[in-house]
């Protein structure tokens, strides 16, 4: 099955015969205004398995099947997308997510195809001025939510994002979901020192830690990770953050309630590093920064947030 129509690089403009349209549908499209859609998309060769003979006999062949299966289910939601697409009075372009490089402009909506993962990429090319539309393998509700947005009936719910700076230096990408600061080797120990602070007064005072980590997520990051960790599910549209000290070493009873907590919107967490190298993870494992000893932190909900459209959530 050949997708090729939806990788050209122009907008492709599709309009509906006006022969098979009802009228309930003639009075809808008139009622969109034009506007510009970018679909992006997780490759869908991406589970692409061959399986060559003689195979191994450490090889699972339900592995085989169960990733085929994936990359099909994938295929079918980009041309269940096409097919929306086509119907609409919308120009739109797709773009391959590995190829995503600069920030995105210039458009009304971005539509997500893939994922949870694919999302949180666009959302780090994503300013607060355009809503995004993510949509997974199961897209049956994908035209009901599209055609609800474009008629001005669903509202974008603003998400809150977490702004990260190392000695006073703002990272480029703000995250959706969480950080995770840790030593590159799970297994060496990391040090540093955490407090949090509201307009330079104290409100936790300073901690010295000892752990495998500090992870601290959003609103909308917290159903993941830090929920497994042990963490706490916070309403969808909180502005708060929450932290987690990850296997804290001997914290004692004095500080063991200081391992987690919450940054509220108006405060910043305020992180110095001591051991000799460390990374920042944003978001999972691909977007990284590195650090290094006596390195300063300071971590806030002071980002601009992202909105996403939502079948039952509005603010």
């Amino acid at each position: 099955m050949t997708i090729a129509p939806f990788f050209q690089l122009k907008f492709p403009v599709f309009r509906s015969s006006p022969s098979k349209l009802s009228s309930l549908t003639e009075k809808k499209e008139k009622n969109m205004a034009r506007r510009k859609l970018l679909l992006l998309l997780k490759p869908f060769d991406v589970y692409h398995v061959t399986q060559s003979k003689p195979v191994s006999h450490f090889t699972n062949p339900r592995v085989f099947h169960y990733l085929d299966n994936r990359r099909k289910v994938h295929k079918e939601a980009i041309n269940f997308c096409q097919q929306i697409l086509q119907k609409k009075a919308v120009d739109w372009k797709p773009i391959l997510r590995n190829n995503l490089s600069q920030p995105i402009h210039n458009v009304d909506l971005v539509v997500t195809v893939g994922g949870d993962g694919t999302l949180l990429q666009a959302s780090h090319f994503m300013d607060d001025s355009i809503p995004v539309l993510g949509v997974n393998s199961d897209p049956t509700q994908a035209e009901e939510v599209l055609d609800s947005f474009l008629e001005g009936q669903t509202v974008p719910s603003k998400l809150s994002r977490m702004s990260i700076s190392v000695n006073s230096k703002s990272l480029s990408t703000y995250a959706l979901n969480d950080i995770l600061i840790a030593h590159p080797c799970p297994a060496t120990v990391s040090r540093f020192s955490l407090r949090i602070e509201r307009d330079d007064q104290t409100c936790l005072s300073l901690v010295n830690c000892r752990s495998s980590g500090l992870r601290v997520s959003t609103a909308a990051g917290s159903t993941a990770a830090m929920l497994s960790a042990g963490g706490f599910a916070m309403p969808m549209l909180s502005r708060d953050l929450q932290y987690m000290v990850r296997e804290p070493i001997s914290p004692g009873a004095a500080i063991s309630s200081l391992m987690h907590g919450l940054i509220k919107s108006d405060q910043s967490m305020n992180v110095t590093w001591f051991s000799k190298e460390g990374l920042i993870y944003v978001d999972g494992s691909h977007v990284f920064y590195t650090i290094q000893n006596g390195d300063s932190i300071e971590i806030s909900s002071k980002a601009p947030v992202l909105q996403v459209v939502f079948p039952h959530l509005s603010s």
